[in-house]
């Protein structure tokens, strides 16, 4: 079984390797943004309820990303393990996400956290908003998110890496020798807690 999460800025290539390493695992790889967006697109109520907040590059409300989340997890294809992609933002995210996987009888395994130059990011943010033709990805959105990133994800790490479970992964370099750097750090043996 492997429960993981993927960490690093808006840009950092989480959704690349996030694929490319569940398909590696056999696990399903969960990203809160692409189910906002999917909803957005088809208008469903929580399309509806998160629309607000993704525009102008919010952060959609703990509660409301907490349920889905909760209700993702409970899945059938998540029982062997998963590869969360965009959440937990938040130390709130983090409190909830353990009450979640001890109620089920599970912990994390690893987190991978992808370190990235900041102008490198910004290219990358340009180039997918070009290339996907993402509303969401001005640069006034780069900015905002690169901020609460640093103000609310980026403490994070520090929690998790007092659990013995960060893997720190150079995220520059062809998508191939950035997977293979993943895939090094999850296979290591797990650090003391």
């Amino acid at each position: 079984m492997t429960r993981l999460l993927i960490m690093g800025p808006p840009g950092a290539g989480k959704g690349t390797q996030a694929e490319l390493v569940a398909k590696r695992f056999a696990v399903p790889s969960i990203s809160t943004g692409d189910i906002f967006r999917s909803n957005i697109a088809a208008e469903t109520d929580l399309g509806l309820r998160v629309k607000p907040y993704l525009g102008p590059g919010l952060y959609v409300p703990d509660e409301l990303t907490n349920e889905v989340v909760r209700d993702r997890l409970t899945q059938a294809d998540v029982a062997e393990g998963f590869l969360l992609d965009g959440y937990p933002r938040t130390l709130s995210q983090v409190d909830f996400l353990d009450k979640v996987l001890a109620e089920q009888g599970h912990e994390l395994d690893h987190v991978i956290v992808l370190n990235v130059d900041v102008d490198e990011v910004v290219k990358r943010l340009h180039e997918r908003a070009l290339k996907e033709g993402r509303e969401d990805d001005t640069p006034e959105t780069i900015r905002s998110r690169q901020e609460l990133y640093l103000e609310q994800t980026a403490p994070l790490i520090a929690v998790y890496r007092d659990r013995g479970l960060v893997f720190e992964v150079e995220g520059l370099g062809t998508v191939d020798e950035v997977q293979q750097r993943v895939a090094d750090a999850i296979e290591q043996p797990p650090q003391p807690r």
